[in-house]
């Protein structure tokens, strides 16, 4: 009644006459607290219609995240599936690495063939990249997964996800048939737990500061359906990258994996252009290990004797430093 009833209730009352205690039996009271009762109840119904609605948002990720990670589970073999996450990705970066203007795109090949060489182990040169841009001679087919590149990104991607292809059947040569498909299996999991997981945190976040948008005239439902859609999109976009770094660092056995390095091309721009160490860098590295281990031995037991610089005193003898004690009392206490 404080806050949903009418002002008029507490002077009617009052001219009336109520005392304290007595039993309250007027028709225009009756009808006040009913109004009021169906304000409240049409306040927490608002209440709880906004906080579905909030939540609806969450259950379409959580339908789409789960659809993915429920097709990698109960596929037998997801060795195709990452290989079409592969090629989007190669696609989108592709898009990212050219001006709007498709037909007389401006190529960042440096920048392209950085993020390429980080990911992948094949190698590639910008030279590489802008002859592939140049020998462009058809475009994609409507409707088809490349749909809506020009020639030109459609050759450039097709040059590097058929070099990705073989990289990655290189590595397949030289592992374990039955170990691998868990391994690719774990690699896509991994990714799609782990940016979730951040992802919830994320849209928590969003959900209590969205509010604030209602100040500047702003729908805050509206305003969070927005935020989500651009955070769920970076999210897809983060795991299929995520996979694509992490599925050449990943391995049936470290034998599998050294043998794979030592067979993939070694050509790099610069020092940072590449995450993949060689099979020289790695023997080098376990060799200063070793030396560094030895080392770090040998001068703990170089510490660990006491060195001696002076004849040995006794305990009851005087103290060399010239305090008239005996040694045992002073020094050597």
């Amino acid at each position: 009644m404080r806050l949903f009833g009418s002002d008029k209730i507490v002077k009617y009352m009052e001219k009336m006459g109520l005392e304290e205690g007595q039993e309250l039996e007027a028709g225009l009271l009756n009808r006040s607290i009913q109004t009021a009762q169906k304000r409240v109840e049409a306040h927490n119904f608002q209440i709880r219609k906004r906080t579905l609605e909030y939540d609806d948002v969450m259950n379409k990720q959580r339908e789409v995240i789960y659809g993915f990670r429920n097709e990698i589970i109960r596929a037998e073999d997801v060795r195709d599936r990452l290989m079409d996450i592969m090629e989007e990705v190669v696609v989108q970066k592709v898009e990212q690495c050219t001006s709007p203007d498709a037909e007389h795109a401006e190529w960042k090949t440096r920048a392209l063939a950085d993020w390429v060489n980080l990911n992948f182990p094949i190698g590639v040169a910008e030279a590489e990249i802008a002859k592939a841009a140049a020998a462009a001679t058809e475009t994609p087919v409507a409707g088809s997964f490349y749909d809506g590149l020009s020639a030109a990104q459609f050759s450039v991607c097709n040059f590097i996800s058929e070099s990705v292809r073989k990289a990655y059947e290189l590595k397949v040569s030289f592992e374990q048939t039955d170990a691998l498909k868990e391994v690719e299996r774990y690699t896509i999991l991994s990714a799609i737990d782990k940016l979730w997981q951040e992802h919830l945190y994320e849209m928590d976040s969003l959900r209590y500061s969205i509010g604030l948008r209602a100040h500047g005239q702003r729908d805050p439902l509206i305003e969070y359906k927005a935020e989500a859609f651009k955070i769920f999109d970076e999210l897809m976009v983060s795991i299929k990258t995520e996979i694509c770094h992490n599925i050449f660092r990943s391995a049936s056995s470290m034998m599998a994996f050294e043998n794979f390095l030592k067979n993939v091309p070694q050509q790099m721009l610069h020092q940072s252009a590449s995450a993949f160490p060689t099979a020289q860098d790695t023997s080098k590295q376990r060799a200063s290990d070793v030396v560094s281990e030895a080392s770090a031995q040998v001068a703990a037991e170089a510490k660990a004797k006491p060195v001696r610089t002076g004849p040995k005193v006794g305990r009851n003898d005087p103290c060399p430093c010239g305090s008239g004690k005996k040694y045992k009392n002073c020094c050597g206490k």
